[in-house]
């Protein structure tokens, strides 16, 4: 049976679990609030922290003043969150199974499966989890930002592993759906393989050499209005795969920002939605060992809500 994971010193807190620091091996900081200092910047978000007792080493250890730095130990502490705009769109669940611990839901565009970066409360993850008391929510696989559809999502930390094994081993297949331009050039149905990799801090995935580890099969199922409507089967879950493989074909998805060049978008402008929409997912469920299969509410063009304001 696998072990399973011991629970955070710092409980979850308003659908937001508390960060998760390392402390490098090689440190030479004497304490583990210089460190922090150091880390974070924040003198005075630290010192409000120590004053009620909210950051812990992994133990359950209260840090204070005095607590000696341990390198390659874990501290762990609540984060400021970010400024946000407001994403104004609705989550729909399109299934919420208690017995399995299995959660659907059919996501809009523009808010990001789960916290990163600029994008914390603004999530699928952090939203249900404050919408439907639920702070052991977590998602199965992942859909970015701009990518509307089914999306898979646990409710109880005791079946994660299971579905998420299932996902490592292969057993979800997913068929996408998107709009992009046509080319006479192209004769399809194809199936494009290559090898992608996306370095931390880019924007941006990229085709290298090497063996491959992305594989999409694309089929046009027809056009509308001068645009070509394209069935997508990815057979490996590579970062931003579908677009790159998109735009390598030279068809990019319409209203992409990344590829084939990267163009700023406002942060309040919702206006211009990613046309690719993850339309349904099927598989063996590990916990029922039922087949399931759910399919997206939503139909290309994905439509824009408007422009907001910064």
């Amino acid at each position: 049976m696998p072990r399973r994971r011991p629970q955070p010193p710092l409980p979850p807190r308003d659908g937001l679990g508390a960060a998760r620091v390392r402390m490098p091996d090689e440190g030479t900081w004497r304490t583990v609030v210089a460190f922090l200092l150091e880390r974070t910047g924040d003198e005075d978000g630290i010192a409000r922290r120590l004053a009620v007792g909210e950051i812990r080493l992994a133990d359950g250890t209260q840090v204070d003043r005095g607590t000696a730095y341990r390198p390659g130990g874990v501290v762990h502490l609540y984060r400021d969150l970010p400024d946000e705009v407001p994403v104004p769109v609705d989550i729909e669940i399109l299934e919420h199974d208690e017995s399995t611990g299995l959660l659907v839901v059919d996501k809009p565009p523009f808010l990001a499966t789960m916290p990163r970066g600029a994008h914390v409360a603004e999530t699928v993850v952090v939203r249900l989890r404050r919408e439907l008391g639920l702070p052991e929510i977590v998602p199965v696989h992942r859909l970015d930002r701009l990518t509307s559809g089914v999306l898979l999502l646990t409710t109880r930390a005791q079946v994660r592993g299971a579905y998420q094994r299932m996902v490592e081993a292969g057993g979800l297949r997913k068929t996408y759906e998107a709009l992009a331009p046509t080319s006479d050039r192209l004769d399809l149905p194809l199936t494009l393989s290559n090898r992608i990799v996306k370095e931390r801090g880019t924007l941006q995935a990229r085709v290298v050499d090497g063996e491959p580890n992305a594989t999409t099969r694309v089929e046009l199922l027809g056009r509308r209005g001068g645009r070509g409507h394209y069935r997508l089967t990815p057979l490996t879950g590579r970062t931003h795969q579908l677009r790159l493989h998109l735009a390598t074909l030279g068809i990019p998805v319409d209203g992409d920002p990344l590829y084939p060049t990267v163009r700023a978008v406002d942060p309040g402008d919702f206006s211009t939605p990613l046309q690719l929409l993850a339309a349904q997912v099927s598989f063996v469920d590990p916990v029922s060992g039922r087949e399931r299969s759910f399919s997206s509410r939503r139909a290309l063009p994905v439509v824009g809500v408007g422009v907001g304001s910064a």
